[in-house]
């Protein structure tokens, strides 16, 4: 079969080149030639000429007929959290994260699962099939009905998808994938986008939901063109690190479901553990108070969960303190010092500040202000605060407490776990309903709260 024919065009200025080169002879920009398919006029079947007929249909919405199960469980309560309720009948969903994090791992899994009531078809480009079953074997897959298949052409996994029917697959990684239609070599920007497309096209025409797996950079972006993530349904990011049993899966765009929800595991011999309590996880189980130590109840999507903040501040002998957060905005700290400065009389211009979210956990809410501050003046004074105190709020550029978003549900998460006192925002007091076995401080600015304290 002749090879279709592609051209070379620039990113930067548009010119079209008759071979891919470093650089660019007309704007002089460097790596930005990728290989274009080129689309014959008379193969083109979007020609808007007059006289012309449309193959697609236009219909009023209420005419759509709905589908009978919008959505079927993916047999992990965790990751259909993450979903928004489950799968749905072709969508698409990207799933990356850094290596050995345990991308492959759950998604086998769950291709195990879902096999046993669902045609399943698992697609690997960067192992075998022997190393897939072995994989099965060491996490004690039940393997009786999930397809395998070893390829890295899109045309060859489109033809056996249409031949074997599957409702779901798995495609292991995009970045491995390639096109006949061009010369370029997996993994390229322009292989990664017209992989994608035919993937995408495939799922929408034939109600297959695919699950691609993507490699990330350095940063921790998704590798690719930034237009993958455009393309697709659904884009999961696997967090944790390959070092600790732990691990996050958080959705950073769902079209059928939010965005904001967490998915919680533990790494084992047998594979994803779910994690029953995430609180747990995220706290310190110190025997005595410990300065810099206070807990503070985030929550992510639905769920509440406590997380304990630590901070260190230590005398700084170089000319320019440090301030590092891990786990929280480093901006954000900046401007807690401040704040603290100005309305709590606390100057640490000398002094090395620390902040550290326990867990691993990625903490982006405001809610997490008072228990920085507070964390930060129990190290600087070396006061220890209470195992059994709890504190959230928003702290303001004039030092006054804002309220946060659903404040009932976070004390009611803090009495589950046997809390006894907790500082919150005058706003967030309970007006209906009394928490049990809680004492409740409301405040309304940082140095009421520090009198609390």
């Amino acid at each position: 079969m002749a090879r279709a024919q592609s051209e070379f065009r620039c990113c930067e200025c548009a010119s079209n080149l008759p071979k891919w080169s470093g650089q660019c002879p007309e704007c002089k920009s460097w790596n930005s030639i990728e290989e274009i398919p080129v689309i014959s006029p008379a193969s083109n079947r979007y020609s808007v000429w007059p006289g012309t007929k449309a193959s697609a249909e236009v219909m009023l919405l209420n005419q759509i007929p709905a589908l009978d199960k919008p959505r079927f469980s993916c047999e992990i309560p965790e990751l259909d959290l993450v979903l928004g309720g489950g799968l749905v009948p072709g969508s698409v969903i990207l799933l990356g994260g850094d290596p050995g994090i345990g991308k492959s791992t759950i998604l086998l899994q769950c291709l195990a699962k879902i096999s046993k009531q669902k045609q399943a078809l698992y697609v690997t480009g960067e192992e075998s099939l022997q190393q897939v079953n072995l994989r099965a074997q060491r996490l004690k897959l039940p393997n009786g009905h999930l397809k395998l298949l070893s390829s890295t052409c899109v045309e060859e996994i489109i033809a056996q998808a249409i031949s074997c029917k599957p409702e779901v697959m798995v495609v292991d990684s995009i970045q491995t994938i390639f096109t006949n239609s061009l010369q370029s070599a997996p993994g390229s920007v322009s292989q990664i986008r017209e992989g994608a497309a035919l993937l995408v096209r495939l799922a929408k025409q034939s109600n297959i939901t695919i699950f691609l797996i993507g490699h990330v950079t350095k940063e921790g972006q998704l590798a690719g063109p930034r237009v993958l993530e455009h393309m697709v349904d659904t884009v999961l990011y696997f967090e944790g690190d390959s070092s600790t049993r732990y691990r996050v899966i958080r959705a950073v765009k769902n079209r059928f479901g939010a965005i904001n929800e967490l998915g919680i595991f533990a790494m084992s011999d047998e594979g994803l553990k779910q994690v029953s309590n995430p609180s747990a996880i995220f706290l310190s189980q110190h025997d005595q108070p410990v300065s810099g130590s206070v807990i503070m109840v985030s929550r992510e999507g639905t769920r509440p969960f406590l997380v304990e903040i630590q901070a260190l501040v230590t005398e700084s002998h170089a000319g320019h303190p440090r301030r590092i957060s891990i786990g929280l905005e480093s901006n954000r700290l900046a401007m807690l010092l401040a704040i603290l400065q100005r309305h709590g009389g606390i100057s640490l211009s000398d002094q090395d500040v620390f902040v550290n979210a326990v867990g691993g956990v990625r903490i982006s809410e405001t809610g997490s202000d008072l228990a920085v501050i507070l964390a930060i003046v129990s190290s600087f004074r070396d006061r220890p605060v209470s195992n059994h105190l709890l504190v959230f709020g928003e702290v303001g550029l004039s030092g006054e407490i804002r309220p946060v978003p659903n404040g009932e549900d976070r004390l009611r998460e803090a009495s589950k776990h046997g809390f006894e006192t907790a500082i919150i925002p005058k706003a967030n007091m309970p007006r209906k309903t009394q928490i049990k076995n809680l004492k409740l401080i409301p405040v309304n600015h940082l140095a009421d709260t520090l009198d609390a304290l």
